[in-house]
């Protein structure tokens, strides 16, 4: 055991997420956006995207973000099939047995990678990861 703390390095970034919120919506796989459980006290900002640009197999598609005041953050993408779930995850946040920034890759978003992000600064992390998004989207229609 390393001795090092995995958790997020503050509270959650209310302000940054709603910046983040506002300005995803001008990508065009981004349908709207909600804080859950509320604007009141919430703990994630879910990008809707929008589902009629998937294949019909796909029964629910998202993206939930976490950002945090020392920026770490957690960017989760999941699609659900009608024969399961789908899913990665990008991460920052302190792990002993991986760098600060990571991901955790599809199909499971089980296992550990280097991160494919190359930017720390919240809005070019969200956009890259729509991009990503983006080139799924294109795969799973191909």
């Amino acid at each position: 055991m390393s001795g090092r703390d995995e958790a997020p390095s503050g509270p959650l970034d209310v302000e940054t997420l709603d910046v983040l919120a506002r300005r995803a919506t001008t990508h065009p796989l981004v349908s709207g956006w909600a804080f859950r459980p509320d604007s009141i006290s919430p703990r994630v900002l879910e990008l809707e995207l929008d589902d009629t640009r998937y294949p019909a197999s796909v029964t629910e598609v998202r993206l939930d973000v976490h950002w945090f005041v020392g920026g770490d953050y957690t960017v989760h993408y999941l699609e659900r099939h009608e024969e399961g779930r789908w899913q990665c995850r990008w991460d920052r946040h302190p792990r002993p047995d991986a760098t600060r920034a990571h991901f955790h890759p599809p199909p499971d978003a089980s296992g550990v990678e280097p991160p494919p992000l190359e930017t720390e600064y919240h809005l070019d992390v969200v956009f890259e990861v729509l991009e990503w998004v983006t080139d799924r989207n294109r795969e799973l229609l191909e």
